[in-house]
């Protein structure tokens, strides 16, 4: 029997252990909370390190952990010339779940679904069961692996100070927090967080509030505000129109004073605008249709919606659009959006490619928005590439061919994974392409089939990086 022939064999026959200790960790709600004495990213990513660590430590790994933010797994007692890195923490649930969000549940579509079962619990299991494969098979190895567990990825990576400050990264390391096959170039980000203020103002009817989407990295499905001097039937009849070309659901009933209005689209992960319906930009588009009233408020709502028109996720009404051959177009969504009596305040999240730098894009943009009477503004991030030539890139891609049956290649990735800044790094996995996991959206989900083979993959790429 050849060696790819005993991973698969081995993959198969614990496919049942590998969905029961996926729904272990989905269990967990660990969205990041208020830091507490040894939690820095809240009792959530906490408790959801903890459990993997006992899971890791229940077959027979080695473990460590450092600051309650990052842990480890190691296969054997040998320098690591391999780095598997993923993350436990997840964004919130959102609505529009059809099963509970926090309980692994398997469909007769094949597809397990809950939070955190492809971002990145799920990839990580599989990391962990293609370590006992090679270490139950009892496969001949010359190099370590290591399993690296933050628990801060989708809210900025603060947690990876806690672990790197004190270990070099091994020669190799891959996230499988993207898909296959492997993602050589990460486009670089830009997050402007613009405001504007105004006196109090009395002018009706007028945008006495507004508020949509709860993370950065999220397009928001829903949005909502508070119109004053105008009825429900109103801003019905004026915005239905508006919200009809956006896509979205536009909903209305009478307050005091006027009437609260609300729109629904798509969630979405901000690194793919387009597979969603932004409702924040949806709900500006229906603002500057009503006949409001001349004022601070509406001039503000009108200029937010003249520079990012819904639909336009490439930046080209605010000027900063452009791509290149390896990394793509530049894509930049309004993510969260609140208006008060005060004044308003937008935050944007931009993903740039490598031909983007300072002048083409932060100059440009927040000379447009300042020109409007917007402050702010924020520092980029830039691109991270490593080549698709090398030893290290070719056996991944190789050992995708051998299992998946697809062709191999390099690809780009608007979405930031842990490897961004570390020199060599690459996402790999675990989902297939094509594959719609509503990655941060309600119903996220993996196909255990694919998953299965993410296993073996995974399994067959310790063995030919580690052995001898």
């Amino acid at each position: 029997m050849t060696l790819q022939e005993r991973i698969s064999q081995w993959v198969d026959a614990h496919e049942q252990e590998l969905i029961r200790d996926i729904a272990r960790l989905v269990a967990v709600k660990s969205v990041k909370g208020g830091a507490e004495p040894g939690a820095p990213f809240g009792p959530g990513p906490r408790a959801a390190l903890d459990e993997a660590l006992a899971l890791c430590a229940e077959y027979g790994f080695e473990t460590a952990a450092y600051g309650g933010a990052v842990g480890t797994a190691d296969l054997n007692g040998l320098p690591a010339r391999l780095d598997i890195l993923g993350h436990l923490d997840v964004v919130a649930e959102g609505t529009g779940w059809d099963t509970p969000p926090y309980e692994a549940v398997l469909k007769d579509d094949g597809c397990l679904y809950g939070r955190g079962t492809d971002d990145d619990k799920g990839p990580i299991v599989m990391a962990l069961f293609a370590m006992r494969c090679v270490k139950e098979l009892g496969l001949p190895l010359k190099h370590g692996c290591r399993l690296i567990m933050g628990t801060d990825e989708e809210s900025g990576s603060g947690d990876l100070p806690y672990y790197y400050s004190g270990h070099a990264p091994a020669p190799n390391t891959f996230t499988p927090d993207s898909g296959f096959p492997v993602y050589n170039v990460e486009k670089g980000s830009y997050k402007p967080v613009l405001s504007k203020s105004w006196p109090e103002e009395t002018a009706l009817p007028r945008a006495a509030a507004a508020e949509g989407g709860f993370r950065i990295n999220v397009v928001p499905s829903e949005a909502e505000a508070v119109v004053l001097g105008l009825s429900a039937a109103e801003v019905l009849e004026q915005g239905k129109a508006a919200a009809e070309r956006c896509g979205a659901v536009l909903s209305a009933c009478d307050a005091e004073g006027g009437a609260k209005l609300s729109v629904k689209g798509r969630q979405a992960h901000a690194a793919m605008p387009w597979e969603g319906v932004n409702g924040n930009t949806a709900l500006l588009e229906v603002l500057a249709a009503l006949p409001l009233a001349d004022c601070e408020s509406t001039r503000a709502i009108r200029q937010l919606a003249a520079c990012f028109p819904h639909g336009d996720w490439r930046g080209e009404a605010c000027g900063i659009a452009q791509k290149d051959e390896l990394s793509g177009e530049l894509t930049i969504s309004l993510d969260l959006l609140k208006l008060d009596a005060e004044g308003v305040e937008a935050q944007l999240d931009g993903r740039v490619p490598i031909c983007a730098d300072e002048g083409s894009c932060k100059a440009v943009f927040e000379a447009k928005l300042h020109a409007l009477g917007f402050e702010g503004g924020a520092q980029m991030q830039p691109a991270h590439h490593t080549p698709a030539e090398g030893e290290f890139v070719s056996t991944l891609l190789r050992c995708y061919e051998a299992y998946s049956g697809r062709k191999g290649e390099c690809k780009s990735t608007g979405g930031g994974t842990y490897v961004h800044d570390i020199p060599g790094g690459v996402a790999f996995g675990a989902g297939m392409p094509d594959f719609a996991s509503n990655l941060h959206g309600a119903n996220e989900r993996i196909n255990m089939h694919d998953t299965r083979i993410a296993c073996k993959i995974f399994a067959l790429a310790i063995a030919e990086l580690c052995g001898e």
